[in-house]
């Protein structure tokens, strides 16, 4: 991988930290359903220099040529026509892919940034490459086309007006031959006489009456009705009142916190999570702690040789089947974050590769699904030679927190100590704890060694072994809680 062009991070401009979170976001998306050629167009960023430059790499080898430097139109206009060509078939490509609804929404939301005239092109072997800018993106033109106005010849207005012509003595031939009387006989109507013929009167025999015995007319008797109380007649004339339900009241737990206190908290606390992203992470958390060590053994100095490559294989397996350090990690992780409370900032560090570590920018409330999605795309790699950077992730870390006006956190996830730097990370840990003493750390081993406890016990943190899956959750949620970050917002 080599590195195309670095540009100046803005620091006054958080909100294009969040676009660049989006962007990686977007290639891990897109990069299982796109062609190799096709995927080569992102350029991938990286922060460099302590976050204060951001640098732009491609996996396509050459010299990275600027297009706009480029004095032959013939090849600029071969190099466009490449281009439009790798997002026809991205845009074909995207319309396949199944995507939640959020997925969905914010690569639509991108689409507009691969076309932007912002964008800087660099072509490498005839390949394009686009740096994409974080301003607002500048669309094309669209190119508007007059409407070409066909000129009606001449023979065709004088076919219309004989065709009109032709319709109109019809219609007056057709009118002349209906309502003009030409020699047409007179017609007398003949109006048919009624013929009435007289009613038969049939005379019906008369019946003979019959004579009833004489029946006293009973006598009507009066229905009687219940003679209504007065306490009924009362009850007609009160009006009944229902009394409203009480409404439950909400009992909330002794240690929440206020939303009258988030708000008048102008500087709250800030919380860094050191996630150890290296090779040792994927080993599984289902064998004991010894067949992990021979496991590493054997990935440092070499298989027995009686083990054949189909053994090996096998073991390989064996030995990297879920649950694994990093998945169990990332699944107490992500739920650990919907415990802290709204007002706290939290960033992630993580420890891919020699020689240094990685730092996000501080999400609030409402981009931690931001912040979760970083730690979903986690995934150990042997770029770079591997290894775990702790020294640079703790020392980057302490750098992006106060921890003297106000109380700040770090919580560190690892399986080991720092194979990357000399320099002794407990000094580090002690100098932490004399220039900022309200910079609390906790750790939780999963490898369960104790090489980096000095870190937790010089700044008045703890040290919580996990090396279960079980475990994890329950010393995750200790070492969250021994912070006080995970306060519930009062109902």
């Amino acid at each position: 991988m080599q590195r195309i062009t670095r540009v100046k991070v803005d620091d006054n401009n958080p909100s294009k930290l969040i676009l660049l979170d989006q962007y990686n976001l977007i290639l891990s998306l897109l990069k299982p359903y796109l062609t190799e050629r096709t995927f080569s167009i992102f350029a991938i960023p990286k922060l460099i220099d302590n976050n204060q430059y951001l640098a732009w790499y491609t996996n396509l080898e050459g010299q990275p040529i600027p297009v706009n430097s480029i004095a032959d139109d013939s090849v600029k206009q071969k190099i466009t026509e490449t281009l439009q060509v790798r997002i026809n078939d991205l845009e074909t490509s995207i319309k396949t892919i199944i995507l939640d609804e959020e997925q969905q929404k914010l690569i639509t939301s991108w689409l507009p940034r691969i076309k932007s005239l912002a964008n800087e092109i660099f072509v490498i072997n005839d390949e394009p490459v686009i740096i994409y800018s974080l301003d607002e993106p500048v669309l094309p033109k669209p190119v508007i086309t007059e409407p070409v106005i066909s000129r009606k010849s001449f023979w065709r207005w004088w076919n219309i007006l004989l065709l009109g012509l032709l319709l109109l003595l019809a219609t007056l031939g057709a009118l002349l031959f209906f309502f003009y009387p030409f020699n047409k006989e007179e017609r007398v109507e003949t109006i048919p006489q009624i013929t009435i013929i007289p009613p038969v009167l049939v005379k019906k025999p008369v019946p003979e009456p019959i004579v009833e015995p004489s029946k006293e007319e009973p006598k009507s008797v009066e229905k009687l009705e219940p003679a209504k109380s007065p306490i009924e007649d009362k009850k007609q004339d009160i009006k009944i009142k229902v009394a409203p339900k009480p409404v439950p009241k909400v009992k909330n737990p002794p240690n929440c916190i206020t939303k009258e206190e988030i708000k008048n908290n102008p500087n709250p606390s800030k919380m860094i999570i050191v996630f150890d992203n290296s090779l040792s992470m994927t080993a599984t958390l289902a064998e004991p702690p010894s067949e992990v060590e021979q496991f590493f053994q054997y990935l440092s100095y070499g298989y027995p040789s009686y083990m054949s490559e189909q053994d090996k294989i096998k073991y390989y397996n064996k030995m990297t089947r879920l649950p694994s350090r990093l998945s169990a990690s990332k699944k107490v992780a992500l739920s650990s974050i919907d415990k802290i409370q709204p007002n706290i900032g939290i960033s992630l560090v993580t420890l891919n590769h020699c020689p240094a570590a990685n730092a996000t920018q501080f999400y609030d409330y409402s981009s931690r699904s931001i912040l979760k999605n970083n730690i979903n795309r986690l995934n150990p790699s042997a770029v770079g030679g591997g290894g775990t950077p702790l020294y640079s992730g703790l020392e980057k870390a302490s750098s992006m927190l106060d921890g003297v006006k106000r109380e700040d956190y770090i919580l560190i996830i690892s399986d080991g100590e720092d194979n990357c730097s000399k320099n002794n990370i407990c000094t580090l840990a002690n100098y932490i704890a004399t220039k900022k003493p309200k910079l609390k750390i906790n750790i939780v081993d999963i490898a369960g060694e104790h090489k980096i406890d000095c870190v937790a016990n010089m700044t008045g943190g703890k040290v919580y072994i996990a090396q279960s899956p079980k475990d994890m959750i329950k010393q995750m949620n200790k070492a969250v809680s021994d912070l006080k970050v995970d306060r519930p917002v009062c109902q």
